[in-house]
Parts: C-alpha cells; sequence; structure tokens
C-alpha cells in the first residue's frame, strides 16, 4: 500500500505524541488493526472511525475540492 498524506499525518501525530499504535487504539478507542491499516495507507476506510482517532488530535477530515 502507498503511503497516503492521511496516513503519514496519523503517524507523524502519534510519534509527536509518543504513543505506540496499541496505545493510540486504545485511547481513541479504535482497534489495532485499523490504526496499522490507516498508518499503511489503505485505500478503504471506515471515515466515522478515521475522525474518530483524530478527534483525539483535535483534528478531523472533511471533504476538499481538488484543484487541477
Amino acid at each position: 500500500m502507498e503511503r497516503t498524506q492521511l496516513s503519514q499525518t496519523v503517524k507523524g501525530l502519534r510519534k509527536e505524541f509518543g504513543m505506540t499504535q496499541e496505545e493510540l487504539a486504545m485511547k481513541s478507542g479504535v482497534g489495532l488493526n485499523f490504526v496499522r491499516n490507516l498508518e499503511q495507507g489503505k485505500p478503504t476506510l471506515r471515515m466515522d472511525k478515521v475522525n474518530q482517532l483524530l478527534d483525539l488530535f483535535n483534528y478531523t477530515l472533511v471533504a476538499a475540492q481538488r484543484f487541477k
């Protein structure tokens, strides 16, 4: 899987806050496999769970217009 901006951001935030993937999963209330898939850039993830995890860092996933 190719790393995405989202996966890089999540991994960076996790490391910045000194958390393991296991700690991030526990604190955000999502499963460990979800955290691993997100950080690896899995292309299909549930947006509600992504936002649940991002909420821990005071972030949210939103739709934005692409510019060509």
